[in-house]
C-alpha cells in the first residue's frame, strides 16, 4: 500500500514529537486556548480604569486561523473577562468565545456536546491551576515551557516557545501537521488571509 507523501515542513515538525503525541493531535476538531499565559506572555497592563493592553502575537493568531481555515473549531475559554479578547476573538474570526469561566471543563465539556465531537477529539492548551481539569478531561492537553511543573506533568505536549511568542502557533502546526493539513498552505499561489489583520 502507497503512503501519502510527507511536506518537509509536516515532516519536519512530526519528527520532533513521539508517536503518541501525534496520534493524539491528529484526532483534534475542536481545539480550546486559554488567553492569558498562552496567548499572551501573561503580562496584564492596567491603567486607572483597569486593564488596557494584553500583547498578542501575531504568529499565533495566523496559526490560528489555519486551524479554522482547515476545518478545526477554535475556542478561547478564559478565566478573566474584558473587551480586549473580545476584539482579538473578532479579528481573528473565533466565535466561541467565553470570558470570566471559573469551572473551565464544564465548559471544555459542553462546548464538545455543542459542537457534536467527543472529548478525545477536543484539545486544550493551559498554563495554570484553572486550566488542570480541562486538560485532564480533554484527548489533547498542552502547554508552554514557563507553566509550573504540576501543569507540565499532566499535559500531553509542552510547546519550545513560552506563551504570547508563538507557543499557540507551535500547537496548530503540531496538529495541521499530524493531519496532513499543513502542506496544503505552502502550495497556495494566493496568500491565505491577504491583507487581514493577524
Amino acid at each position: 500500500m502507497k503512503s501519502t507523501p510527507v511536506h518537509p515542513a509536516e515532516a519536519q515538525i512530526l519528527a520532533r514529537n513521539s508517536e503518541s503525541v501525534i496520534e493524539r493531535a491528529s484526532q483534534i476538531s475542536l481545539m480550546a486556548f486559554d488567553v492569558d499565559g498562552i496567548l499572551t506572555d501573561g503580562t496584564l497592563w492596567y491603567g486607572e480604569n483597569g486593564e488596557v493592553m494584553k500583547p498578542f502575537n501575531a504568529l499565533d493568531g495566523h496559526g490560528l486561523r489555519l486551524l479554522k481555515e482547515s476545518g478545526i473549531r477554535v475556542a478561547l475559554i478564559t478565566g478573566r473577562d474584558g473587551p480586549i479578547v473580545s476584539r482579538r476573538a473578532y479579528e481573528l474570526g473565533i466565535d466561541l468565545v467565553y470570558q470570566g469561566v471559573r469551572n473551565k471543563p464544564e465548559t471544555l465539556i459542553k462546548l464538545a456536546q455543542e459542537c457534536g465531537v467527543t472529548l478525545a477529539q477536543t484539545g486544550f492548551m493551559g498554563d495554570d491551576l484553572i486550566d488542570l481539569t480541562a486538560m485532564q478531561k480533554c484527548g489533547f492537553a498542552a502547554t508552554v515551557p514557563n507553566a509550573p511543573e504540576y501543569i507540565a506533568s499532566a499535559a500531553h505536549w509542552v510547546s519550545t516557545r513560552s506563551g504570547g511568542a508563538g507557543a499557540a502557533r507551535e500547537c496548530c502546526d503540531l496538529i495541521l501537521a499530524s493531519q496532513g493539513k499543513l502542506a496544503p498552505f505552502f502550495g497556495s499561489q494566493t496568500p491565505l488571509i491577504s491583507g487581514a489583520i493577524q
